[in-house]
């Protein structure tokens, strides 16, 4: 379930569409714009596939299988727990398996920067792949942390306690 929204901005200038995913009421943000669920789905599944290309290409030495297997176990799981998470049942659901997708995305950054300091892999060959990381993990902790703030904004919006952290 998909809905689309509009949003403005504290001047009034109208946003790029944006979509909000499941109910929850959160979408994710690109450095290129805004990106939908199939498309986010699609790119996990792209820097997936990206991985197993490379540990299909690593020496068949026995530290480039460890660490290659590490990397392929992390780096498809971010994939497959951005699509449970497009299922969650409740935002505290979705932001659990959000969680996990940062985790794997970051672990699967620890295993290719051991490929480069072991001398596996060059570093050049892997600087396109580790960005991609970086900005799965960034627009994943971006999400994350919109749907707590709405979340915890909507417990009573109507009491008079107001909460020291959301006070700008």
């Amino acid at each position: 379930m998909i809905r689309r929204a509009a949003l403005l901005t504290q001047s009034g200038k109208n946003w790029l569409n944006r979509f909000w995913i499941l109910d929850f009421g959160f979408w994710i943000g690109d450095p290129r714009g805004t990106m939908n669920e199939g498309e986010f789905k699609d790119r996990t599944k792209q820097f997936a596939l990206r991985v197993i290309r490379l540990v299909e290409a690593l020496p068949t030495r026995s530290t480039a299988a460890v660490i290659g297997k590490q990397l392929l176990r992390s780096a498809t799981s971010v994939g497959a727990n951005y699509r449970a998470a497009c299922r969650g049942k409740s935002s505290a659901d979705v932001i659990n398996k959000l969680c996990i997708v940062e985790e794997e995305a970051d672990e699967s950054l620890y295993w290719m920067e051991l490929l480069i300091e072991t001398n596996l892999v060059a570093e050049a060959k892997l600087g396109s792949l580790m960005a991609e990381t970086n900005e799965i993990i960034g627009m994943t902790v971006s999400s994350i942390k919109t749907l707590r703030s709405r979340r915890f904004a909507s417990v009573n919006p109507k009491s008079k306690i107001q909460n020291p952290k959301s006070i700008h």
